[in-house]
This record gives C-alpha cells, sequence and structure tokens, in this order.
C-alpha cells in the first residue's frame, strides 16, 4: 500500500474545508453527509468503521437518524442506546436526506441527473443566497 503525502496540499485543503482562506463564496461549511454520498454512496467505508450501524443497508448509513423506527428497528440500531443521536443537524444537509420510494437516500445525494446544470457562471458568484 502506498501513501500519497503531499504536505501543501493537505494543509491547503483542511483549511479550505475549515472556511479559512480563499474562497469566493460566503458562509461556505464542509458538507460531511454530501461528500459520505458522493464517495461512500453504498456506505461501505462507514460499516467498516462504525459497527453499530453495520445493518444499515445502502446509503442510508449517512443519515441514520432520518430513518423510520421500523428501519432502525430492523437494523437493530437504537438511537440514544445503541447509536448516538446527532449533537446537530445541520439545515444544508436537509437536501440530502430526502428519502427515495425504497426508504433511503440517493446514493449520489442528488434526485437525478445535472441538478443545476441549468445555472451559469454569475449563479456561483452572485450575492443571492440559496433559501
Amino acid at each position: 500500500s502506498q501513501v500519497d503525502y503531499d504536505v501543501c496540499s493537505n494543509y491547503g485543503n483542511w483549511l479550505y474545508s475549515a472556511g479559512i482562506g480563499n474562497d469566493p463564496r460566503e458562509n461556505r461549511k464542509f458538507n460531511m453527509i454530501k461528500q459520505g454520498l458522493d464517495y461512500d454512496g453504498n456506505g461501505d467505508y462507514v460499516r467498516l468503521w462504525v459497527p453499530e450501524l453495520q445493518g444499515i443497508k445502502g446509503a442510508a448509513i449517512h443519515t441514520p437518524w432520518a430513518l423510520s423506527s421500523a428501519a432502525l428497528c430492523q437494523a437493530g440500531v437504537t438511537l440514544g442506546e445503541t447509536y448516538p443521536q446527532p449533537v446537530v443537524t445541520a439545515p444544508e444537509w436537509g437536501r440530502h436526506t430526502h428519502q427515495r420510494p425504497g426508504g433511503s437516500p440517493h446514493p449520489r445525494g442528488r434526485r437525478g441527473p445535472a441538478q443545476h446544470k441549468d445555472r451559469g457562471i454569475d449563479f456561483y458568484f452572485s450575492r443571492k443566497k440559496d433559501a
């Protein structure tokens, strides 16, 4: 196994994620749910390191608090006992926790391809905030 490590890139990415540094967008926040869905869409990495959630199938593992009581019971998870309640739930996570008919979030955190395809460059640099 090989580790690719670049000190400057690593520190720069951590600072960028923390909201420190050059970024034209105001109020930037690191969205853990979106990152989990984008880079661990099926939840395999979480399942490896958080055995308490192994019974949750698919991408729903990223947001166990959004599951129904029946789904949590079936997975053997009791929020507040076998797995903690979330300390905080950020408002921006909501768009990634929408439920599909099967009961789990979309594996890539989107409801369809190219969700923002009509947005031009001006959208990303405007002062107007997303609702």
